[in-house]
């Protein structure tokens, strides 16, 4: 019982669960603004009599389609997509970038077995030549 108690305080089971909780709600949040708010103004700029899309239907061979839903659901999708990329991503991605160093070269290929050594190696550790013999072209600036 212990093991199963150690399982459900882990750190990231926790945030997973919170982060599950806030996207249904906030999913729930976007699905109102989508047909309360979204459709009806499009309705209006259309001229469309339903102020929603799930009304929107079409049959064929008796087969009613609701293409209506699949609209509401695809703007619910889009808006969705677009605030995570804008408050979450982005930012994330802006925040990494701070953190990020420059990789400088710290290691060149030996001319003659093409292994990585150290830039002040004189000598290679691999095959043993002598690397005072590469031209002094080929060397990276001091």
């Amino acid at each position: 019982m212990s093991g199963f108690k150690k399982f459900l305080m882990r750190g990231n089971l926790v945030e997973l669960a919170v982060a599950v909780v806030v996207g249904a709600t906030f999913s729930g949040l976007i699905q109102a603004l989508v047909k309360d708010l979204i459709t009806p103004l499009i309705a209006a700029i259309t001229g469309g009599k339903e102020p929603d899309f799930s009304g929107y239907t079409f049959t064929v061979n008796g087969a009613e389609f609701k293409y209506g839903d699949f609209i509401n659901s695809l703007l619910s999708f889009l808006i969705v997509a677009a605030v995570v990329y804008w408050l979450v991503v982005l930012p994330m991605t802006r925040f990494l970038a701070l953190f990020e160093t420059k990789k400088e070269a710290t290691e060149k290929q030996c001319p003659e077995c093409l292994s990585d050594i150290p830039l002040d190696a004189r000598r290679c550790a691999f095959c043993t030549v002598e690397l005072s013999t590469v031209a002094a072209a080929d060397r990276p600036p001091a």
